[in-house]
C-alpha cells in the first residue's frame, strides 16, 4: 500500500498507538460500518472481544476507555481528552453507552468487553472482533479489526487483500521507493534529497503548500506535549504511582544556567527532558503525535527540539527534518513492522531512532548516502530491544528508553556525517534483519509482560 508521511505522523492520544489509537479507531469504524449497513438503529448490544497482546496490556493501555470512547463516535484526534474519565465512568455507573452518538444500548463494560489472553487471531497480536447483536440477540454484524502498529488498523478483508494482490493499493508517485536502495538510486538520478523527493510524492493526496502547513502543526503539537510534560507535576496513573521527572530536569536546568555551562554535556540533559516530558504526557493519556508509535513518541520530538533549539534550524529545515523522518518510517512500516506486539520495541523505539538520526543527519547537511547510514546506525543499535512494560503500562522502561533513543540518533547521525557515506551494512539489510529477529522474539518479550522486566516488577 502507498502511505503519505502525515499518516505515520498523527495527533491523536496516549498510551498507546496501538492499544489505544488503533482500538479507538476500530470500535468507531464498526459502529459507522452499522449506520453505512442500516442496521444501527437495530443494534441494542455490543460485544468487543480482544486477543493477544490487547487482551494481556490492554487494562494498562486503556484498550477499554479508547473501545467505549470509539463506540459513542470519538476520534483519537478529535475526542476531548480531559472528559475522558467522566465518559468513562458514566458508562460504567450507567452500564449504557451512546452508540455513535446517538442512541443508548445497554453496555457494562464487565461483560461486554472479554479479554481472551490466550488466544490469538491469525494475522496479528493486536486482533479484536466487534459483534452487534439485535434485542432477542440475533446477530447484526460481526466484523475483525488488527491494530498493527503506530495506530493503522486493517480489517481482516483488507488484510486478507494485501496478502494476495500487495499492488493493489499502489498510488503513482514521482518517486516510488519502498527501500533504502531505491532511495540511493532515486537520489543519483535525479540529484534531490529524500525530502525534497518525498514532498514531491506527497503531492499525490495535497499541495505543497497544505502539506507543508500540515507538517508545522505536527511540529506545534509536538511542542506543546513537550511544554505541557515540562511542568505538569505529580505521579503518573496506574499503580506503580511513577512520579513525572522531566519537570524536576527541567527546573534544574532552568534555575542554574551557570552551573549548567560547565558541564559540556548539559545538552544530553536537555534532549533526555524533551524525550521524557513527552513520554510522561503520552502515559498520562494526553494529546500527544504519534511518532511512528505512541510508546516511542518521544524520541522524534526530542532530536527535532536539538535541531531547532541547539542548531537554531529555521521552518524550512524543521520541514526537511520530518520529511525525512517520515520517508524512513515508511519503510520500515511497509517492509517490517512498527508494532511493538509483533516485533518488540525495537519496532517503536528503534524505528523512531532510526527516523530521527536520519532527519538529523540531512538538516545537517548530509548527502543521501549520510541519511542512509544514519537510518542503519540508528536501528542497528537497537536491534533486538524488547518491549517489556512493566504492570502493563508504557512507563517502565517506555520513558527512559525514549530518552536513550533520541540521545543514539544524536550520536547516530554524528558518526554517520564524520564519514563519506559508506559503510558495510545497508539500511535494507538492517531492516530485514530487524523484522526476523522479532519473528524469532519469544512472545513474551513482545508488549505481553509476560517477559523481561515486567516479571520483575518493583513497585516505584
Amino acid at each position: 500500500m502507498t502511505l503519505s508521511v502525515l499518516d505515520l505522523f498523527t495527533i491523536g492520544i496516549g498510551p498507546s498507538s496501538s492499544h489505544t489509537v488503533g482500538p479507538m479507531r476500530a470500535a468507531r469504524r464498526f459502529v459507522l460500518d452499522l449506520h453505512a449497513a442500516g442496521t444501527l438503529r437495530d443494534t441494542e448490544h455490543v460485544e468487543v472481544h480482544l486477543y493477544g497482546s490487547l487482551a494481556l496490556t490492554g487494562l494498562g493501555h486503556g484498550t477499554d476507555r479508547a473501545v467505549m470512547v470509539g463506540l459513542e463516535g470519538d476520534t483519537p484526534e478529535e475526542v476531548h481528552v480531559e472528559s475522558m474519565a467522566t465518559r468513562v465512568a458514566r458508562i460504567n455507573q450507567t452500564r449504557q453507552l451512546q452508540l455513535a452518538g446517538e442512541r443508548a444500548i445497554e453496555f457494562d463494560p464487565a461483560g461486554a468487553i472479554q479479554y481472551h489472553r490466550r488466544k490469538v487471531l491469525p494475522a496479528h497480536p493486536n486482533g479484536m472482533r466487534f459483534v452487534a447483536r439485535d434485542a432477542h440477540g440475533a446477530v447484526l454484524a460481526e466484523s475483525i479489526y488488527y491494530s498493527v502498529g503506530g495506530g493503522f488498523v486493517l480489517s481482516a478483508a483488507e488484510v486478507a487483500a494485501d496478502r494476495l494482490a500487495p499492488s493493489v493499493r499502489e498510488m503513482p508517485r514521482p518517486f516510488p521507493y519502498r527501500s533504502g536502495d531505491d532511495l540511493l538510486r532515486l537520489a543519483a538520478e535525479s540529484g534531490l534529497t529524500i525530502s525534497e523527493m518525498t514532498l514531491r510524492n506527497e503531492a499525490c493526496w495535497r499541495p505543497e503548500a497544505e502539506t507543508r502547513a500540515a507538517l508545522l502543526r505536527v511540529w506545534l503539537a509536538m511542542q506543546d506535549c513537550v511544554t505541557r510534560g515540562c511542568h505538569a507535576q505529580g505521579s503518573l496513573p496506574g499503580r506503580l504511582q511513577v512520579a513525572r521527572r522531566a519537570p524536576r530536569i527541567f527546573q534544574e536546568l532552568t534555575e542554574r544556567p551557570e552551573v549548567n555551562l560547565r558541564d559540556p554535556l548539559v545538552v544530553l540533559d536537555w534532549v533526555s527532558m524533551w524525550a521524557m516530558a513527552v513520554n510522561e504526557e503520552n502515559a498520562a493519556g494526553t494529546r500527544v503525535v504519534t511518532a511512528p508509535t505512541n510508546g516511542a513518541a518521544g524520541v522524534v520530538p526530542a532530536v527535532l527540539h536539538y535541531l531547532v533549539r541547539v542548531r537554531a534550524a529555521d521552518e524550512d529545515a524543521i520541514i526537511r527534518f520530518l520529511l525525512t523522518a517520515g520517508a524512513i518510517g515508511l519503510l520500515y512500516k511497509l517492509n517490517a513492522s512498527i508494532s511493538g506486539a509483533e516485533v518488540g520495541c525495537q519496532g517503536e523505539v528503534g524505528v523512531a531512532c532510526s527516523m530521527a538520526a536520519a532527519a538529523l543527519a540531512e538538516a545537517l547537511g548530509g548527502s543521501v548516502p549520510h541519511v542512509e547510514n544514519a537510518a542503519e546506525i540508528g536501528m542497528e543499535h537497537n536491534l533486538g530491544l524488547t518491549c517489556d512494560p512493566v504492570g502493563g503500562l508504557v512507563q517502565v522502561p517506555c520513558i527512559e528508553r525514549n530518552a536513550m533513543g533520541a540521545v543514539k540518533a544524536i550520536n547516530a547521525a554524528r558518526l554517520a556525517l564524520a564519514g563519506d557515506g559508506t559503510h558495510r551494512v545497508s539500511l535494507d539489510r538492517v531492516i530485514a534483519t530487524m523484522r526476523q529477529t522479532g519473528a524469532d522474539m519469544s512472545s513474551k518479550y513482545k508488549e505481553t509482560s509476560r517477559g523481561g522486566l515486567a516479571v520483575n516488577m518493583v513497585e516505584c
